[in-house]
């Protein structure tokens, strides 16, 4: 049942901050209905706006992301401190490009996600968690508010991930080109549209690590957030048999419908990489990982999407993809991806191209799918999360 009463054209805010943890991206936008479908809505982008983590906050979401014990108490007080801080985003976000949002879409922080069936409590447990309490949200802004996204796909019996495919098929979708749409956060994550496809012919994945490995790397050994522009992985040689090593884990090879998160590819992963590579050089280590980033990418394309293309669109021109996130600024992995696609007989692009900025992807698909939730319609698709069903997102907060 929808909130509304008909679907109507509204600014949307859409809220994102990523397994990276490394701030708060707010993407304001404009939705309406689709001109013959409201299932198919129009979303013209109209600002991005960025803040980091208080520094605290930020230690903190990445030690319990970590594994590290935390008690109800401590876990409860950074859920409302978290929801404190992206209601001020919002609010500086509105304020910055002189609308008031409708309607917020907020992703959250995800601590914990884990879609393997694990035995707890006397029977097999899936779960997912994402905390920033979307109240403190909706009482700043006085609008409703829709959060916490993950967990009716996986209840469907999906992966709760990935959600961006339904902004990626709503907006570049192609009659004539295959397209893959490329996101590297934390977790690089793709979607693959065959040309002319619909969207239950639409698969998407991760793919495994994005900036994650990287930055840990960074952090440990030098300091540093990240890696700016790709210099130091510029600088490193790729340890072939580290590399080797690394690549014999098992989530590359499964099949999609897949996700992950720094449960597999975390800090656990980047102590591995250290431990393989004794004495190498700082630079080594980090062009290790942005070689692991690119293969898992490229191989994930190449055994995955082709022959799911092949299969559904054998006549198309062409293919395409369309590259997003943080890790589009790192310039040895847009460099080493790009040397592979051209050997796959890919074109690349960024996002941008098509009228949203990189950085605001992720935030602009969760202000989607608010509004297609506030309209009661669904927002997961089944092909590319492993449902049993397209589900209606999220929990929403009326404010």
């Amino acid at each position: 049942m929808s909130v509304l009463p008909k679907p109507r054209p509204m600014v949307v805010a859409g809220v994102m901050s990523g397994t990276s943890a490394d701030g708060v991206d707010v993407a304001l936008c404009r939705i309406a209905p689709g001109l013959h479908a409201p299932e198919s809505p129009r979303v013209k982008f109209l600002g991005l706006a960025s803040f980091p983590y208080p520094k605290a906050v930020r230690t903190e979401v990445l030690r319990v992301m970590s594994g590290a014990p935390a008690s109800a108490a401590e876990l409860s007080r950074l859920n409302w401190r978290l929801g404190e801080v992206y209601a001020g985003c919002v609010e500086k976000a509105a304020a910055k490009y002189g609308v008031r949002p409708a309607l917020v879409g907020c992703h959250g922080q995800t601590i914990h996600h884990q879609t393997a069936p694990m035995r707890a409590f006397g029977a097999p447990v899936r779960s997912t968690w994402q905390i920033g309490e979307a109240t403190a949200i909706a009482e700043r802004m006085r609008c409703p508010v829709v959060s916490d996204f993950r967990p009716a796909d996986l209840a469907a019996g999906g992966q709760g991930a990935p959600l961006v495919p339904m902004l990626d098929y709503c907006l570049f979708r192609s009659a004539t080109k295959n397209r893959v749409l490329l996101n590297i956060g934390g977790i690089a994550n793709l979607t693959a549209i065959p040309a002319g496809g619909g969207w239950n012919d639409v698969i998407a994945f991760d793919t495994g690590p994005g900036n994650m490995v990287m930055d840990a790397l960074m952090q440990s050994e030098f300091g540093k957030p990240f890696d700016r522009n790709g210099a130091v992985a510029a600088g490193g040689a790729v340890l072939g048999e580290v590399f080797s090593e690394l690549w014999r884990e098992p989530y590359f090879a499964a099949p999609p419908p897949k996700s992950c998160g720094r449960e597999q590819f975390g800090e656990a992963y980047a102590q591995r990489l250290l431990k393989l590579a004794g004495r190498a050089s700082a630079a080594d280590l980090v062009a290790t990982a942005a070689f692991l980033t690119s293969t898992s990418v490229l191989e994930a394309i190449s055994s995955f999407c082709l022959p799911h293309f092949a299969q559904h669109a054998p006549d198309a021109l062409r293919t395409e993809l369309i590259a997003a996130g943080g890790g589009t600024r790192n310039r040895t992995l847009m460099s080493l991806l790009s040397e592979g696609l051209a050997d796959l007989n890919i074109s690349l692009a960024p996002t941008g191209s098509l009228g949203i900025p990189a950085q605001a992807k992720e935030a602009v698909a969760f202000a989607l799918l608010a509004w297609l939730t506030i309209q009661g319609l669904p927002g997961n698709i089944p092909s590319a999360t492993g449902a049993e069903r397209a589900v209606v997102l999220g929990k929403v907060s009326l404010g």
